[in-house]
């Protein structure tokens, strides 16, 4: 049989790995807790029509990437691509809005596209994202972006740079995209295939053209901030006087359109100055979505969020030695020792102490390379003569010391030592 690998974009995260994951999820809960923002878990399968309708049927994500069957029920499901659309169906669904009036959420989980796999970039992913119901800003606004900075900063990601826009509601919107197709029209045989499809679809998607040509014709194009309304700009402009107040340096782009559909008013992007990433510079991105619940059938709700890749934030961090996953490796000299072994090892655990044992037997000499290769400060040697002085033997795998302890003593004296560090 063919050896069987995982498919395509789809990794897998061993052990070793797993102790920077884990210093990332606690550094995300965090920062989040302290802007008060709780968990919210969505399943990974939804509805297909809850993205077309939220992301939009003229995205990249729903016309290409999406992974979407027909189940046996004859119902079309799709893997989650993204956090977002799930939060307010499940924000809809539980009438979150009638028991408080805002409502700050986080999630963290896997993410499915059908993309192309680069660096840092898979089709299997995990997100990190926060979505404030309620607020119609801008000062949440502010303190969201403010925030998303503090965020990477604590991770150890200094080299960064925020992008700010303003999309304009609805009404501004509309304008501007008969502007767009009115001037990208005369440019319409220039264009690229898919952004001549756009340009009949939705003309703001050619802003964000990845093709050289389309880029090129895009400098020409007249920005979004020149169609602002009055309660738009008022609305930008109490964003920028916050960000100034809270020392958040940041870069206006009118060329700044984020490949989702539902994005209004206030739009953002952090991005690294490091080349660590390549030309896919991107950190983390969100903005206003104020009229996602209404499109999915609910009541209007102002609200606003981000999402983060954290294989890319991974990337970036700092690499810092990780604490071991054990404090204590126990060494059994002798088969027959086995059961007082795993006895010892239980009360160890039940003081609250991180111990393995290797219950297969073998040399003192072979078990004690793999304690070393463990990670583990201490080895804890069990034989026949330290059973018959009602000892164990401690041996400190860093200092190369040892010396004995009365096995009634043996969790408390272990404790202190790790305590101790």
């Amino acid at each position: 049989m063919t050896k069987l690998r995982s498919v395509k974009g789809m990794n897998d995260i061993l052990p070793e790995e797993m102790p920077r994951w884990h210093r990332l999820e606690r550094e995300l809960t965090r920062v989040f807790a302290l802007h008060g923002y709780a968990e919210v878990r969505t399943p990974v399968l939804e509805k297909t029509a809850l993205f077309t309708h939220s992301i939009g049927e003229a995205t990249d994500i729903v016309n290409k990437e999406m992974y979407t069957f027909v189940d046996k029920g004859e119902e079309s499901l799709t893997l989650r691509p993204e956090g977002t659309a799930s939060c307010a169906r499940a924000y809809l669904e539980h009438s979150a809005g009638e028991r408080q009036p805002v409502n700050k959420w986080f999630y963290v989980g896997p993410m499915y596209r059908r993309e192309r796999p680069a660096r840092g970039r898979y089709r299997q992913f995990y997100q990190a994202g926060v979505e404030c119901y309620g607020d119609p800003g801008p000062y949440v606004d502010a303190e969201m972006i403010d925030m998303s900075v503090s965020l990477l900063a604590a991770l150890g990601i200094t080299e960064v740079r925020v992008l700010l826009n303003s999309l304009g509601g609805k009404e501004t919107r509309a304008r501007y995209r008969e502007a767009l197709k009115a001037f990208f029209e005369p440019h319409r045989e220039a264009l690229s295939a898919e952004s001549q499809t756009r340009l009949e679809l939705n003309p703001l998607r050619i802003l964000d053209s990845k093709s050289l040509t389309d880029q090129e014709i895009c400098q020409g194009a007249p920005p979004i901030l020149d169609f602002l309304g009055p309660e738009d700009v008022e609305h930008f402009d109490g964003l920028r006087a916050a960000l100034d107040a809270l020392g958040t340096p940041y870069e206006v782009d009118p060329s700044l359109v984020r490949g989702l559909d539902y994005y209004t008013r206030t739009l953002f992007e952090v991005q690294t100055t490091s080349d660590e990433l390549g030309a896919q510079s991107a950190l983390l991105g969100g903005g206003r979505y104020d009229g996602m619940t209404e499109e999915l059938g609910g009541k209007a709700t102002p609200s606003v969020g981000f999402a983060m890749g954290l294989e890319r934030l991974l990337l970036m961090m700092p690499v810092t030695e990780e604490p071991t996953t054990l404090d204590a490796f126990m060494i059994t000299a002798g088969s027959e020792l086995r059961s007082q072994t795993l006895v010892l090892a239980k009360e160890l655990r039940a003081a609250g102490l991180r111990v393995d044992a290797d219950l297969r037997g073998g040399s003192v000499k072979s078990q004690l390379r793999r304690a070393s290769k463990t990670g583990a400060r201490f080895a804890l040697l069990l034989g026949e003569g330290e059973v018959a002085r009602g000892v164990v033997q401690l041996k400190d795998l860093v200092a190369h010391e040892q010396r004995d302890l009365p096995l009634a003593e043996v969790a408390r004296e272990l404790a202190a030592l790790v305590a101790a560090g």
